[in-house]
């Protein structure tokens, strides 16, 4: 059953990291879509819609603008834009790597490298919706780059800090398997077993970027709302 308005406005607000009348980031939860599909549920940009609606007092449809996505089972922080003008702004600045993307993921096992740049060459196999990832240039392939960095470890799993650098499909869930360190919970590229939510643990932690209008620095952290990675940062045993 869907949210009424209000609640959906009040469920929005709640997780709302930055606002204006330009933008609005939202701290998404896993298992939302970021936009429509064929499922029929209720994607997270009309959500972001029902609460401008509410909040301005419109009875009719209003502008939101979709700049980038997150997986399904994925959770974090997510831009929408209030208006065409931050829209295309936006997407020129996504285009150019003016908007930096930080992840945090925890993966089975712990890379002996603590830090390096992965680079690869991807290929998005829309039949299976699954990314294949060479070592080697290959035709038609996708040249794929991130840096990630252990931040903390357990006996079982490590939080890596990832940094994004090109937005390919599945592109951290994929090169991090490929290195023999599966997001947990992430099923379809090898983890050994799922999570009761069905969401992987990979988080978008951090976006930083200037301001599409008023060319202020943004700098935006969202909180986790899997509290194993807080455990697993605060080193406790039982992980």
């Amino acid at each position: 059953m869907s949210l009424s308005n209000t609640e959906t406005y009040e469920d929005i607000a709640r997780r709302i990291l930055f606002e204006d009348n330009h933008i609005i980031v939202v701290n998404k939860i896993a298992g939302e879509l970021s936009q429509g599909d064929d499922t029929g549920d209720e994607p997270l940009l009309e959500k972001v819609r029902t609460y401008i609606r509410v909040q301005k007092e419109k009875t009719g449809n209003v502008f939101c603008g979709l700049l980038h996505r997150l997986d399904r089972p994925v959770s974090g922080a997510i831009i929408y834009a209030r208006t065409s003008k931050a829209l295309g702004r936006l997407s020129d600045m996504l285009k150019e790597h003016r908007i930096h993307k930080f992840y945090w993921a925890i993966v089975e096992g712990c890379p002996e490298i603590p830090q390096q740049k992965l680079v690869n060459w991807l290929y998005k196999n829309r039949e299976k919706n699954r990314t294949y990832v060479s070592d080697t240039e290959q035709e038609n392939w996708q040249l794929s780059e991130l840096d990630y960095k252990v931040l903390a470890h357990s006996e079982r799993y490590a939080l890596l800090e990832v940094e994004l650098h090109t937005g390919r499909h599945h592109q951290i869930r994929a090169q991090l398997s490929h290195i023999g360190h599966t997001i947990k919970g992430d099923l379809k590229y090898g983890a050994k077993r799922s999570e009761p939510d069905a969401s992987i643990c990979l988080h978008a932690r951090r976006l930083e970027f200037e301001h599409p209008v008023t060319h202020e620095q943004i700098c935006l952290e969202a909180e986790p709302y899997n509290p194993l990675f807080r455990k697993i940062l605060e080193g406790e045993e039982s992980v």
